[in-house]
């Protein structure tokens, strides 16, 4: 099982330049990957392909891009120009995304979003594996009158989908490389996402999906202050019904409930518990903004996971 982070220097004076920063302190803390989120600031892909250039032992990654606004002959040429930049380091992650941002940012009606998950993911997959595609589909089309193919990106790049609710992780199981679920505790996962996905996965005679979980986790001294400000900046996901739905599985009332707080041992239990709900590789969430004394402990007991799963 791998071990990894999720990054965001959104804040600082130069985001490319402090997430480089950061991704070269992961490493050597022995952190195996780091994951970028994508909202409407950076680039996902560009930001990981940048990380994977200047930090070769990292897997990078996205998590994830939504399939609303976006095409899948332009995610693909991202993903594949990414994947040669980094010698074959890179991960795209997919997402429904949410009727909030869609609607409130596209100016795009959120309407039957997994029927368009698993057309994305048609149309994409042949893009990713050959750089050709022929597709024409309810909701959107794709073909490929000249090749998409990208030199240096000739294995393919791995496909994940942030999915969580059952439908989306049918089509995920049967389309895709494995999944991304985020605020999803280990009673989620193993009572809920796991069989689902693996399950969907079977029928279609695929291989036994990558379950990456993220976790919203970090070591801490003062647990009541860090849930505290937690819950606050986690308050958005509930008004999601698919995180909403994920929380209430998770046995929890809120998100911050399900966020990993304490000392290096209750971080190193928080992981085991994960990997013990059939997580096979686990991502922290959040660290960057718990202050620097914490994110260093953190990524310090993360690193000496990730070396001793191997």
């Amino acid at each position: 099982m791998t071990v990894g982070i999720s990054l965001n220097a959104a804040e600082a004076a130069n985001q490319i330049d402090a997430t480089v920063q950061l991704a070269t302190e992961a490493a050597a803390a022995g952190l195996r990957s780091a994951w970028f989120g994508q909202t409407f600031g950076a680039d996902s892909p560009q930001l990981a392909a940048l990380v994977g250039r200047a930090v070769p032992e990292l897997q990078v990654g996205t998590s994830a891009i939504p399939v609303f606004g976006r095409h899948p002959l332009t995610v693909a040429s991202q993903a594949l120009t990414a994947q040669a930049a980094t010698h074959g380091r890179y991960h795209l992650g997919l997402a429904l995304g949410s009727k909030l941002v869609v609607e409130d940012g596209f100016r795009l009606p959120f309407e039957r979003p997994v029927d368009r998950l698993r057309e994305f993911l048609t149309a994409i997959r042949p893009l990713l594996e050959t750089g050709n595609v022929d597709y024409r589909g309810e909701l959107l089309g794709a073909a490929t009158p000249i090749p998409a193919r990208v030199t240096g990106a000739d294995a393919g790049v791995p496909l994940l989908v942030a999915a969580m609710g059952p439908r989306a992780l049918r089509v995920s199981g049967e389309l895709s490389d494995g999944i991304l679920p985020f605020l999803a505790g280990p009673r989620a996962l193993g009572e809920h996402i796991v069989p689902a996905v693996t399950k969907a996965a079977e029928a279609a005679g695929r291989p036994a999906p990558r379950i990456v979980a993220l976790v919203h986790g970090v070591v801490t001294d003062d647990v009541d202050r860090v849930r505290a400000e937690t819950a606050e900046r986690l308050a958005f996901y509930e008004q999601i019904p698919s995180y909403a739905r994920v929380i209430e599985l998770s046995g929890v009332e809120r998100a911050a409930d399900v966020a990993a707080l304490g000392d290096e041992s209750a971080i190193a239990a928080e992981v085991q518990r994960y990997r013990d709900a059939g997580a096979t590789e686990v991502v922290f969430a959040g660290t960057e903004t718990a202050g620097e004394e914490n994110r260093r402990r953190t990524w310090a007991v993360l690193g000496e996971l990730a070396g001793a799963a191997g």
